[in-house]
């Protein structure tokens, strides 16, 4: 079974694609910028911003489809899913001591994945009722 994507899916995935692109530039080009204001470990900024980088061309490539398979939608929902639990995860088991700044930005963009998630199970809710 698959998902047609509308204008409003493709909106919500080009959207969520821009988001990770544009956090993915900063954090890997900007990591030695941001970790002392952030007080998170360089490393963690550079390849948290590079990993979002091919993220971004998926969901783009996923946003330029007719249709898409439901797998496909519940893959991006738990990608992103994760991604919100290894962000909180990582500050709460204190494997990071961020700043208060840290903190506000490791939140900022959870909460921002969250919103996306709950964006992209309507999707799939719409999609099963119209099944």
């Amino acid at each position: 079974m698959s998902i047609a994507v509308t204008p409003y899916v493709r909106n919500i995935l080009l959207l969520d694609g821009l988001v990770s692109g544009a956090a993915g530039v900063v954090m890997a080009a900007g990591a030695s910028l941001l970790s002392p204001w952030l007080a998170l470990p360089t490393n963690l900024l550079f390849w948290a911003g590079t990993v979002l980088l091919p993220w971004c061309a998926a969901l783009v490539i996923l946003a330029r489809r007719e249709a898409i398979s439901r797998m496909v939608m519940l893959d991006v929902i738990g990608i992103n899913a994760l991604w919100v639990a290894a962000s909180f995860g990582i500050m709460i088991a204190g494997i990071v001591q961020p700043s208060l700044l840290g903190v506000l930005f490791v939140t900022a963009q959870a909460l921002t994945v969250a919103l996306f998630v709950a964006l992209q199970l309507g999707v799939m809710r719409r999609a099963g009722a119209a099944a």
